[in-house]
């Protein structure tokens, strides 16, 4: 790393992903709903507006491995460290020991990836393609929770004798 966006971009990805680690850590103090699960990859949609830069696109191609690595590698281990519990009559997201490490892992490899493929593209085309990568992750591992929530509600008002 020499220049000075290499370096802005890793200060930038380190903060991001400390900032992840803290809103994550402080939502499973508080209950959930549905609405916060799926509003996360609905507000991180507003970044295929960098596409309208020509500097921002990507090989159709590419774009469409980024989004695939991101469900398939990425997503997954979130979706099997992410679980709600009852606690008081709401619904909280469970705090998950190995959560941090699995977020520190793949900020690590993000990080080395990113000189990787940053050796072959351009600076824009680099951070576009890891949003691509990340929405890629985003999406299954919300879709994943929300059916989980949904079925968590779901039972609880079978149990209570609720209409559903």
């Amino acid at each position: 790393m020499s220049s000075l966006p290499q370096i802005l971009s890793l200060i930038v990805s380190l903060a991001a992903g400390a900032l992840v680690i803290l809103i994550r850590l402080r939502g499973t103090s508080k209950p959930t709903n549905l609405r916060k699960i799926v509003a996360p990859p609905l507000g991180m949609s507003t970044g295929f507006l960098m596409f309208i830069v020509p500097a921002m696109r990507v090989p159709l191609l590419w774009g469409l491995g980024a989004v695939a690595v991101g469900a398939v590698f990425f997503s997954y281990p979130l979706i099997l460290t992410s679980h709600f519990e009852w606690i008081d009559g709401e619904i909280y997201l469970k705090r998950s020991k190995i959560f941090i490490v699995i977020i520190i892992a793949l900020l690590a490899v993000r990080i080395l990836l990113h000189d990787v493929v940053e050796e072959h593209v351009s600076i824009p085309q680099t951070g576009a393609l890891f949003f691509l990568l990340a929405y890629g992750m985003l999406v299954p591992w919300r879709i994943a929770m929300a059916r989980r929530y949904v079925a968590l509600k779901r039972d609880r008002e079978r149990e209570a004798g609720l209409p559903t």
